[in-house]
């Protein structure tokens, strides 16, 4: 074989190579070819203990976003302090891969606290809602009431007799603010472990209660206590014959109590808005995503960075209004 022909072999054989690997470059999924973030694993901290609502929709993402980025996405309880243990470690990492994950309330509600919280607002950037957890006002079957209106008729007949808990944040806030604006003289029982009150309401220990639907659903199917209404501005899915505050009469007992991810205050807007995208296109990839939440009590509400925001300060503007009624101090 000639020289020449030799030369005409490998450039052909080299121009093949080049067409091969152009093309292998056009077949990279646009998730790959675009990805900057993460370059390493993810922490998600939560505020709550395995098994808990939040705890589940997280890991439920955790696992689609290892596959979909090809870095461990790992998810971090950190119980204790009403949520600061949680914040304050996320805060304390200053990485944007070390990340937030819960309810907006969880830090909310400490900015109202007469001990001023080792931060402020500014410090956390929204990155992607997630879901709005279904509050709920339950009494006893016992009690013998079956709506609102026949609850604070029963509180105004025998004032200072009825006792009334609450979970800690949004829902404490909420019903307490609630009796105050109303007039109404209850009984307060604070709860170290508030998964404790809803046997003490289906016995009659407590005859009011606050929280998470999902913390009462099993008790509920007892038939042992009564969930007068939930918060949210749609009914729950699971609980579909329980009617809304505003269907109840109650439109200030409306609150909807958004949670998703955050990250720390200097993160890049075009990283969150990235992070927000591959949220979203898992949890609507997946149907298996938006069932888990239904079934432990919450609504899927996808949410970008800037819509998250608007939905914190929402949330944010009416603690405020609920905080001088309670003679709270204000951020």
């Amino acid at each position: 074989m000639s020289g020449r022909a030799t030369v005409t072999g490998l450039a052909a054989t080299t121009s093949l190579i080049a067409a091969a690997l152009l093309s292998a470059l056009f077949f990279v999924s646009p998730a790959q070819a675009e990805q900057t973030y993460p370059t390493h694993a993810v922490r998600l901290i939560l505020p709550f203990n395995p098994g808990s609502a939040t705890d589940t929709t997280a890991r439920l993402f955790a696992d689609r976003l290892t596959a979909r980025w090809g870095k461990p996405v790992v998810v971090e309880n950190r119980p204790g302090g009403d949520g600061l243990v949680a914040v304050k470690a996320f805060l304390d990492a200053h990485d944007d891969h070390t990340l937030f994950f819960g309810p907006a309330a969880t830090f909310l509600v400490h900015l109202y606290d007469p001990e001023a919280p080792p931060y402020v607002l500014s410090d956390i950037a929204p990155i992607a809602g997630v879901y709005v957890t279904v509050l709920a006002i339950s009494v006893p079957a016992s009690l013998g009431v079956n709506t609102m209106d026949e609850l604070v008729a029963l509180a105004r007949r025998e004032p200072g007799k009825l006792n009334v808990a609450a979970a800690t944040g949004n829902s404490d806030f909420l019903i307490f603010g609630f009796m105050r604006e109303m007039n109404l003289q209850v009984v307060r029982v604070p709860y170290r472990d508030i998964m404790l009150a809803p046997n003490d309401l289906s016995q009659s220990r407590i005859q009011v209660l606050s929280s998470s639907l999902a913390a009462v659903q099993s008790t509920l199917q007892t038939g042992r206590i009564k969930v007068l209404l939930v918060t949210s501005r749609k009914r729950a899915q699971t609980a579909s014959d329980i009617p809304t505050a505003a269907e109840a009469g109650y439109p200030q007992l409306t609150m909807e109590t958004a949670g998703g991810l955050y990250g720390p205050k200097d993160m890049p807007n075009a990283e969150r808005e990235s992070i927000a995208a591959d949220f979203r296109d898992v949890a609507l990839r997946d149907p298996i995503i938006n069932q888990r939440l239904i079934d432990t009590g919450q609504i899927m509400n996808l949410l970008r960075p800037a819509e998250f925001a608007a939905n914190i300060k929402e949330q944010n503007d009416q603690l405020a209004a609920i905080a001088k009624t309670l003679d709270l101090k204000t951020p």
